[in-house]
């Protein structure tokens, strides 16, 4: 059964809009929601009101009651996985037992920059992304976890309390096809990648799926999904993404409800177990009200 998500960005909006967000998409059926992880906006636009996401996630937890509640994706550049795994351990118990962990590489260079935070080669930071998996993974399942990395060390370390769920979810987002997919093949359950057209989709998941042959792991443990854009009129897309609008465009739902409604199908056919819009202000819940008629989140 498909999981339709709202994915929530935290820049230019006011924590009582936020909310509104959230409340408005767990009452029209959605089964996930998600923060992001960013300092600034994550645009072109250098804009720095963009809220803290450990802090956002805990208020999310506190302020729905059946939704999945995750971060897509907590950069492994801003805090050292055993710091992160303490939070979302807590987040889990304020929630109930729904939260969702999701890690990536990062990318926002000029956060990096501007808070005096190192930000290294891909290579490096695609390995400590690896490294961190391994942490977070140990932390939140096992008694006691021994880590020896190039990046990060643990020696007989304990996250208590445990986690409400046993198993709690970790995601891995990003779609880089040698180091990001065999990661989320060897350490993640579920594997997230943004605004990609449903054709390269399949392509990457068909990679996916071959890393998962060569590392033994069962395709069907992860969990597959991708974040789409929503913008009904053209404007919209350029009021949410500012100049990287058209980056956005194939992996938007535009256009009529017969379109937005085909397009969602076509992720689906292609392997998609998620699908999660993800919303910026300036927020329109008429827009989102008719995505969630239009694609079916209640059928």
């Amino acid at each position: 059964m498909t999981v339709f998500g709202v994915h929530a960005g935290l820049q230019n909006t006011t924590m009582p809009d936020l909310i509104d967000v959230w409340h408005h998409a767990e009452q029209l059926g959605f089964g996930w929601i998600s923060v992001w992880d960013h300092f600034y906006a994550a645009d072109a636009s250098g804009r720095p009101e963009c809220f803290e996401a450990v802090a956002a996630h805990a208020a999310l937890a506190c302020e729905t009651s059946t939704v999945t509640c995750g971060c897509l994706v907590y950069s492994v550049g801003y805090r050292h996985p055993a710091v992160l795994a303490n939070a979302i351990a807590t987040i889990d118990h304020l929630s109930g037992g729904r939260a969702a962990l999701g890690l990536g590489a990062g990318w926002h260079k000029g956060e990096y920059d501007a808070y005096g935070m190192p930000f290294p080669s891909a290579g490096v930071r695609l390995a400590q992304l690896d490294e961190a998996a391994q942490c977070t993974r140990g932390l939140l399942r096992n008694e006691t976890t021994t880590f020896d990395g190039e990046y990060f060390q643990l020696r007989d370390a304990q996250c208590e309390p445990r986690p409400v769920q046993v198993d709690l979810p970790i995601w891995i987002g990003g779609g880089g096809e040698r180091k990001t997919l065999r990661t989320v093949a060897k350490w993640a359950d579920g594997w997230n990648v943004p605004f990609v057209s449903p054709d390269e989709f399949a392509r990457k998941r068909d990679v996916l799926h071959r890393h998962c042959e060569e590392v033994g792991r069962d395709p069907a443990e992860i969990r597959c999904a991708v974040n789409v854009a929503l913008a009904w009129e053209d404007e919209d897309l350029v009021a949410q993404f500012d100049g990287l609008a058209e980056f956005f465009r194939d992996a938007a739902l535009t256009g009529s409800d017969e379109q937005a409604r085909e397009k969602v199908g076509r992720y689906v056919e292609a392997g998609a177990d998620q699908v999660n819009i993800a919303l910026r202000a300036p927020w329109q819940p008429a827009g989102l009200e008719r995505a969630a008629a239009a694609i079916g989140v209640n059928a």
